[in-house]
Formats: structure tokens, sequence, C-alpha cells
């Protein structure tokens, strides 16, 4: 017997047109993980299992010596080891006077503001590294170096071809000679007298066949806040106290000693105050394009300088000779000390301490790294410079150096030169 139902058709159905998905070679998926591996590797310590390590992010306050840790070649080395350091960048005493609160690192580029870093901490031990040393030095450019040796305050360094050296030394008792405002009282008008404090009365206008009859003075950052410009103030105070470190003196009588320092403190003010409103970093601008128009002569450090010239050096096969240093004798070494406020910042101290890279590193960008003392560390420095085509600084035979003066001395002679304000205390 037959089925007498109608039958029934589906319903056609409409479908929409899709790509096939596609699909990774299997030799693409099995390469994946390799490729991945280099850049990640970059990240860890090769001690570390590498899925388990993540980047641990350092707050840090420095001055100058941020500029190590800007570096590619460091910020990669740091990586391996899961550290990143972001940098808040403010000049050493600025640092020392000001909020600490969230930093777990700080870097000041001298032993004056680490001491009041640490005295900041009310007892408390903090772990600290001191990884380098280095010299400070004016940079100037060759037409006013030649005006100084010109006018008798400064000699090419020996050893050196005199029309093309990087290096002067430069005797900072004449020369604060031509930073006191005083003209020669021979002279019929300012500037043109052997002893007048402008460049053209000096004399450069005949060295170089340019003019400038603006004054001679150094370009400073601002004391109250800069180590640089600390130290060149330790400097003038030195040399204007015959050689001798302010507060060493009348040590039996406070009242004569606090007079004594007022006094020295008033004859460097205008030596200082000679430069107008206070300037920022002063190595980005002396390496400007227009550096020499912003200023003749600037306060910076040696490893600024030669980190300069070793990039000049490889960039254009040359050495950048219409910039030089003045070596200021006596002369004055600056210690930053790298100081950490937390574990965190306790494992970057470590670190800098231990690693041989980060220190290789540190030559390469121009420091005087601390391995068996300043002989030592020196060679080190200066093998480097000549294997890279660079001059290497030589040591004036007048080995004077500037020892700076007690905490108290020295912040009395800086807020009553720079008018500072109060430093700020951080809530305990």
């Amino acid at each position: 017997m037959s089925d007498s139902r109608p039958v029934t058709a589906d319903e056609p159905r409409l479908g929409i047109g899709r790509r096939p998905r596609r699909r990774f070679p299997r030799r693409v998926l099995l390469a994946l993980p390799l490729a991945l591996a280099g850049p990640l590797s970059l990240l860890l310590p090769a001690d570390v299992p590498r899925p388990y390590r993540s980047v641990v992010t350092i707050e840090a306050k420095m001055a100058s010596k941020s500029d190590f840790f800007k570096d590619r070649e460091v910020q990669r080395l740091l990586l391996r080891h899961g550290i990143r350091v972001d940098i808040h960048r403010l000049g050493s005493r600025g640092i020392a006077t000001q909020s600490l609160k969230g930093m777990d690192v700080v870097f000041p580029s001298g032993q004056p503001a680490a001491k009041m870093i640490l005295d900041r901490q009310h007892g408390t031990s903090a772990r600290s590294a001191r990884p380098f040393v280095t010299p400070l030095v004016l940079a100037t450019f060759r037409d006013y170096a030649k005006t100084l040796v010109k006018a008798g305050v400064a000699h090419p360094q020996p050893g050196s071809d005199a029309d093309h050296t990087l290096y002067y030394d430069l005797d900072m008792r004449r020369f604060m000679g031509l930073l006191d405002g005083k003209d020669d009282p021979k002279s019929l008008k300012d500037g043109s007298g052997r002893k007048a404090d402008t460049w053209n009365g000096i004399g450069y206008h005949k060295v170089s066949g340019r003019s400038n009859s603006g004054r001679v003075l150094v370009r400073t950052s601002s004391v109250c806040e800069s180590n640089s410009a600390g130290t060149y103030l330790s400097i003038l105070s030195f040399v204007a106290g015959g050689n001798t470190t302010p507060g060493t003196t009348d040590t039996d009588d406070p009242e004569a000693a606090s007079a004594a320092v007022r006094r020295l403190a008033e004859k460097v003010r205008p030596l200082i105050d000679l430069q107008g409103m206070w300037a920022d970093e002063q190595a980005d601008s002396y390496f400007s394009d227009l550096g020499e128009s912003i200023a003749p002569v600037s306060v910076i450090y040696e490893h600024q300088y030669l980190a300069h010239q070793i990039e000049y050096h490889d960039r254009y096969h040359r050495q950048d000779t219409g910039r030089v240093l003045l070596y200021p004798t006596p002369y004055a070494l600056t210690e930053p000390q790298l100081i950490s406020l937390s574990p965190k910042g306790d494992r970057l101290v470590d670190l800098m301490q231990s690693d041989p890279e980060l220190r290789d590193r540190a030559v390469e960008l121009g420091f005087r790294v601390r391995f068996s003392g300043e002989d030592g560390t020196s060679e080190r420095l200066n093998a480097y410079l000549r294997d890279h085509g660079i001059q290497v600084p030589r040591q004036n035979t007048d080995r004077t150096k500037v020892y700076e003066p007690a905490l108290d001395v020295l912040e009395d002679i800086i807020t009553y030169v720079g008018d500072c304000p109060p430093p700020v205390e951080d809530d305990q």
C-alpha cells in the first residue's frame, strides 16, 4: 500500500560566501616561539627562569648622571636583569632639599648632596654606591681658549699640538681676576686694557677676527639646585681664601669663623651673579648648535665632554676640535653616589657594584670608573680614548685639589650666594 502523504521539500537555505580560514603553515607555527625568544631574552637575566621573571620599575630622582641611565645600551643591560629605571630629572641639591616620597633611589652628582640625603634618613641604614668619579671642567670654544692663553691665564696641556689640542690648563687665581668686574685703571676706556673684564679687552677680537664686548664670565646652573654650580662655588671660595678650605680657620672662635665664611661668600658672590638669570643644564646648551652664542664658557663635567667626543668621532671619524676643555687649577673631583631608599633600590645599587658590563659601558660614556683607585680609574678610560681616536687629557703638574668645606659651611655659602629657599622636610 502506497503512502499517499504529500512529499515536501526542505526550503533552500541562503548562504553567505566566506573565505576559507587561512592557516599558518606548520613550519611558521613551529618557528614562532624561537622568533619571540630573542626579544624576550633581553628582559631577563640568564640565571632566572624566563617565563617567570617580570620587569620591576624603579622610581629615581637623578641629576646629570641620569645620562648614564638614559643610555640605550645601559637600559638594555638593566632589562636583562628585570629592571627599568623611571627617571625624574632634578639638580643634585634640589634632590637633597625636596621631597623624596615615592622614590626607590636617588643619584646626586656629588658628596654634599649625598650627605644631606643620608642625614635625612634619620639614622636609617641605606645602601649606596659610588661607581665612578668625574672632574669638574669649564667647557669653551677654541677662539675663547686661545684668547685666555693670550691673556696669560690658560696654557695648552703639555705634549699636545697647541693649535689643535682639546685641553687647556686654567690658572683659577688669574682667571678670577678677569671675573671680578674691575677694569685696568690705566686703560682709557672699558675693554681696552689687558686686565679689562671684556672678551675684546683681553684680545678676543684679535684672535678670532670677530667681536665680543661682553664680560668674561662663566655660565653655571643654579647654585640652589646643582652640584656642578656648588662645586664651582667651592673652587672659587677655596682660591679666594688663599687655597684654604672655607671654615677651617678660627675654629676655636665660632663667631670669628662664621664671620670669615660670610666675608668669603660676599667676595665670591659677584663672580656668580655676573651671569644674571640662572641657567638650566649647561651641557645641553654647550653642545647645541648655538652653544657658542649662548655662553662662551660653561661649567660641565668631564664625562659629558668625553661622551660627546666619542659619539662625534664615531659619526664623523674625527674629533670636534671647535669645542675644548679648560681644566681648572686647583681642581675638583665629583663623586656621584647612588643611594637606595627601598628594597627595589637595593637591587639597582647591588647591580651597579657587581655587573662588569655596566662598568664597561660607563667607561664608554666617558666616566672614570672605580676599579683600583684613581690611577686605575684613569688608565681604563685613557686606554678607551686612545683606541677610539680621542686625545687623552693630561694631569696638570700642579695637583692642588679643592676639598669641599663642611656641609654646614658650604650650605651657608650656597644659601647666601644663591638666596636659596629652605629645604623641604618629608612627613615621617
